[in-house]
């Protein structure tokens, strides 16, 4: 673990910091060339981009301390990780969208163009929560296992490296995306199936790792994840409503 690279004065410059800008900086990269690909304006969707992330990191940090109000974590907002990964896609979404609609830009091909550079920019995310222990699953045996003595919290068990989990799972849709818009997939489908790739993972990854059930044995991120997968499905089944040849009378 290195959750402090170095400090400057009293200023910690983070492992977690690093890598989030990183990602973001990878991502914007790879949306402009996707923009680029569907002939849109690409400077455009890079402002949209940048008001996307700074609306990503306001999103997560506040889902994250809502999720953990009273454990004791209320300093969770100006901590060295700490975020909410739905509600990072949710507070970027909403800005990047806000900047789309304002630039007259068309919603659908901007999003599938944005799904595989925010998996990558996620990707490289989960590397930092994994360099400062934030986290992380439960205890396992299995060889993989790590310990985190200083993580988000501390622990000296070997557990799940659930950041390793995802960010890998993370990177291989960012393949995945990537591939299908160069194949000349629908755009409402790449962002269909990207909405139920990551959804579906994160439902699935959060049965080994350490958090809160708050309803019918489920955390807050799989309530969340159920509904991304919801909203991916919708819009699949409009996509396809709306390719379906009239019947002739």
């Amino acid at each position: 673990m290195y959750p402090v690279l170095f400090r400057i004065g009293s200023y910690e410059v983070t492992s977690f910091g690093l890598m989030v800008a990183i990602g973001a900086g990878l991502g914007v990269l790879l949306l402009r060339r996707e923009l680029l690909r569907s002939h849109l304006d690409a400077s455009a969707g890079v402002d949209a981009a940048l008001v996307g992330v700074l609306g990503g990191l306001v999103g997560a940090k506040l889902l994250y301390v809502l999720e953990h109000l009273g454990e004791g974590l209320g300093d969770t907002l100006l901590s060295r990780g700490g975020m909410s990964w739905f509600g990072g896609l949710v507070g970027g979404v909403v800005a990047g969208l806000v900047v789309v609609r304002w630039k007259r830009l068309p919603v659908m091909p901007v999003l599938a163009a944005a799904a595989p550079a925010i998996t990558l920019g996620q990707a490289v995310g989960r590397i930092g929560c994994l360099l400062v222990g934030d986290d992380y699953g439960r205890p396992t045996n299995l060889p993989w296992g790590i310990a985190f003595p200083e993580g988000l919290p501390p622990t000296l068990d070997r557990v799940h490296p659930t950041q390793i989990y995802e960010a890998l799972a993370l990177f291989v849709f960012t393949w995945l995306l990537v591939r299908w818009r160069r194949q000349g997939v629908r755009d409402a489908d790449v962002f269909g199936r990207y909405l139920l790739l990551v959804s579906l993972t994160r439902f699935l990854i959060e049965f080994v790792r350490v958090n809160i059930r708050v309803a019918l044995g489920l955390t807050v991120a799989q309530w969340f994840a159920l509904g991304g997968m919801a909203v991916g499905v919708a819009v699949l089944l409009v996509a396809r409503l709306a390719v379906r040849p009239a019947r002739t009378p």
